[in-house]
């Protein structure tokens, strides 16, 4: 993953270091996988992604997308440098965790002490490949680091005041008697007894240690620690919630969706700082030298639309304001439909006026979207999901200063677009049996949000509303029945949901980089006949799950308990194919429960 020495010729000075290459992965995983601060296990070796400052992107791709860079705060995106044997850029990584054993001889320590021959990462003694730390330790604001084995073995064996280290060597063994934690044995050569690692993930586990978090940051070179007060839990190196990433996305829609809006993106910032006479000049020289035709009223129109939802100076936006601004521009194109290079939306031909009987308005068929994730930034412990405030780390050194960039990947795909009729929600929301149900879901979301926040004071909003359970709830089971009855896998379908006062849509696509993308099999489904028949089976496959009676009865489920009858026997999906992590579902809301079968938005339509 690192770049090979460029070929030194006279004159250019000293050598560069010579840095072997560590493995690859795909581009897209460096998004969603293997980005900044994620741990990639090597062969036997294990190892943390550095910071984008330090990439090598000199023959990276640039990618533009105005209204997400805008929203994040850079001026454009890079793809993720290729990994070939080939490639003259490449991703740095930096060796994590740093204590490792030796399976031969059972000694635990640093790596350096091992002694390694030049360019192994084998046990010098006895010439066995070193296995990295399976622990490792790591708090909810970005910071990693070893896991304190000394300390954990020397627990209940330190006399009273006693300090400093006991000059023993440390020993790691495995008993082999069960596959727990019981049966990983440390021990030290000082004669205390032997313990497991039994106990190490509890929450007060290290805090017990009087273990502090040292607020490193490894993945960033010459980062200094920072200061921490956040309480350090025992992660499993490969653990999910050791890397979660923040990413962003947005959808080309016009006026950005074609090569136009494309070969100005470099310059609009430049331009923005022009009055009209001013940007009549520029576009002049720029035409000619370009050998374009922009004219002025297509520039300002560029430029207006991607600051019309900026809030106004002085005006207090709410969180997430730009996002949610985004979202609402697209909710409109898809509403309306266009044309563009990059982006085809249109009602299908057959008539759709039956499907007012589910509350469902003319489908929208997107027979072309281009699709761009940016990878913010990342979290550890907390789950990005669902609103939380979670810790968002940096993917640079704050002394590299805004670097511009961040890196992202393009897709191309298909999908159906549905909106529901809003004001038939809204009388179905002001029931008080859904209210009920729908506020057990709330105020176990509004309790994590409250245990997450970073700020008492400035607890997030929760998005437990009925609309936003309902549209949610309905996308997982519409996917799980497309990927049964038209052949898709279901990590490869994505939702998008578009949820407030003024939106009720979801969009279901395939935007995916392999032979599940765009071939016109989803759009099919959009078909007003198939998707009424697709409908009303998803619905009917919701009516039963293999969990029932537990399931439909479950008065919380999932993590954090923000789910009622929600179960993998039924609605939940594949991570990548949710934005909220399996979090707000509730199957009830679409078909009701026994008892109360009014419950269910579509109840009066599965009697017909």
């Amino acid at each position: 993953m690192t770049p090979p020495p460029a070929r030194r010729r006279r004159g250019d000075g000293p050598p560069e270091r010579s840095l072997p290459r560590r493995g690859s992965v795909r581009r897209s995983q460096m998004i969603t996988t293997y980005g900044v601060g994620s741990m990639i296990a090597v062969d036997s070796e294990s190892f943390m992604v550095s910071g984008i400052d330090s990439w090598n992107i000199s023959d990276a791709p640039v990618i533009y997308e105005r209204r997400l860079a805008h929203v994040l705060g850079v001026h454009h995106f890079r793809l993720p440098p290729a990994s070939d044997d080939t490639s003259k850029d490449g991703v740095h990584v930096r060796r994590f965790p740093l204590w490792h054993s030796c399976p031969s001889c059972t000694a635990l320590q640093h790596v350096r002490g091992f002694n390694s021959p030049p360019g192994r990462n084998d046990c010098g003694d006895c010439l066995e490949e070193l296995v990295p730390s399976r622990f490792v330790v790591a708090c909810a604001r970005g910071h990693i680091d070893d896991f304190p084995y000394w300390k954990w073995a020397h627990r209940e064996n330190r006399q009273e005041g006693a300090s400093g280290r006991c000059g023993g060597e440390m020993r790691l063994r495995t008993s082999g008697k069960t596959a727990s934690l019981r049966s990983i044995l440390i021990s030290c050569t000082c004669g205390i007894p032997e313990v497991s690692m039994e106990g190490a993930f509890r929450r007060t586990a290290l805090s017990n240690l009087k273990v502090r978090c040292e607020g490193r940051r490894p993945w960033l070179k010459d980062a200094p620690a920072e200061p921490c007060s956040e309480a350090p839990r025992t992660l499993q190196r490969g653990s999910s919630m050791a890397w979660q990433p923040i990413v962003r996305s947005a959808l080309s829609i016009p006026p950005w969706s074609n090569e136009r809006a494309n070969k100005l993106a470099p310059h609009l910032d430049e331009m923005r700082g022009y009055d009209r006479s001013g940007l009549e000049i520029y576009l002049k020289g720029f035409n000619a030298n370009q050998k374009t035709d922009y004219s002025v009223d297509e520039v300002e129109s560029l430029l207006l639309a991607e600051t019309h939802e900026d809030p106004e100076p002085g005006e207090d936006a709410p969180r997430d304001h730009a996002y949610i601004a985004l979202r609402k521009q697209e909710y409109g194109r898809l509403s309306d439909g266009d044309h563009d290079q990059q982006f085809v939306c249109e009602p299908p031909a057959a008539d759709s006026s039956h499907l007012s009987e589910f509350g469902l308005a003319r489908p929208m068929l997107v027979k072309r979207l281009r699709e761009v994730r940016a990878l913010k930034s990342f979290s550890r412990v907390d789950s990005p999901d669902s609103n939380t405030d979670v810790h968002e780390a940096e993917l640079s050194s704050p002394s590299s200063g805004n670097l511009g960039w961040l890196p992202a990947m393009e897709v191309q795909g298909e999908g159906v677009f549905l909106r529901l009729d809003p004001d038939r929600i809204d009388d179905w929301a002001h029931s008080t049996a859904v209210a009920a149900r729908v506020e057990t879901m709330r105020a176990s979301h509004r309790r994590l949000l409250a245990e997450r926040a970073k700020d008492p004071a400035k607890v997030p909003l929760s998005l437990a509303t009925p609309r936003m359970a309902l549209l949610h709830t309905l996308a997982h089971v519409l996917i799980n029945e497309w990927s049964l009855d038209g052949g898709y896998p279901a990590a490869s379908l994505r939702e998008r949901l578009y949820s407030d006062t003024t939106m009720a849509g979801l969009l279901i696509y395939t935007a995916t980089s392999d032979s599940a993308g765009s071939l016109g099999g989803l759009v099919a489904q959009g078909d007003p006949e198939r998707l009424a028949t697709a409908l009303r089976s998803a619905l009917h496959r919701a009516e039963w799950c293999s969990a029932d009676p537990l399931c439909i009865e479950s008065e919380a489920s999932g993590a954090g308990s923000i789910n009622l009858a929600a179960c993998h026997a039924c609605v939940l999906l594949p991570e990548t194919s949710c934005e909220h992590n399996n979090g707000l579902l509730d199957r009830a809301l679409l078909i009701g429960t026994p008892e109360d079968p009014s419950i269910g938005f579509f109840h009066g339509t599965m009697r017909r």
